[in-house]
């Protein structure tokens, strides 16, 4: 694997470096020797971040960290990898090009999955053309994080989230 590590606010010392290879270099066994990862180690005030990035052909597969330890991170980050790897191993190899990124032993093994997704509930509802400003309103109203709309000013399908700080997200499809 080949890593990309970089710093903000903080000093990418040889010790963070040689930890971050160490842990990170454990999930080897499932990608390819030219595989890169992507790491970035932030500090903001008392919280210490690692946020990695490993694009595959098709996919990409992430996982950010946060603690007051920067080493603990690092670790928390590494496992949660793991975990994603063994629960969509099916979903991320597929397609042959993906699985051009993957060691033959990780697309070969069958993984038990604990997690599976399963859709419970399904809704169906009227959309009619509204702002944006106007469908945070209605996703207010009905105390949910996030609401599918028809967007008055491109006639598109876009969906508003409620961000941290009381903040709101607009997604829009790129045509």
């Amino acid at each position: 694997m080949k890593f990309i590590i970089v710093g903000k606010n903080i000093n990418v010392t040889e010790g963070l470096k040689s930890a971050v290879e160490d842990k990170i270099g454990k999930l080897e066994k499932y990608f390819t020797a030219d595989t890169e990862v992507h790491v970035t180690l932030s500090v903001e005030k008392d919280r210490q971040k690692i946020e990695v990035t490993i694009p595959v052909k098709g996919n990409i597969i992430r996982s950010e960290q946060t603690s007051n330890d920067m080493y603990v991170s690092i670790d928390l980050v590494e496992e949660i990898i793991e975990r994603q790897l063994k629960k969509y191993k099916n979903k991320i190899t597929e397609r042959e090009q993906a699985a051009a990124a993957f060691r033959r032993e990780y697309i070969e093994t069958d993984y038990y999955d604990e997690d599976e997704i399963k859709i419970v509930r399904s809704k169906k509802f009227d959309m009619k053309p509204m702002y944006p400003e106007d469908a945070c309103v209605q996703m207010e109203l009905l105390g949910h994080s996030f609401f599918v709309f028809i967007n008055a000013e491109t006639d598109l399908i876009s969906v508003v989230y409620k961000r941290k700080g009381n903040t709101y997200g607009l997604i829009e499809p790129e045509c």
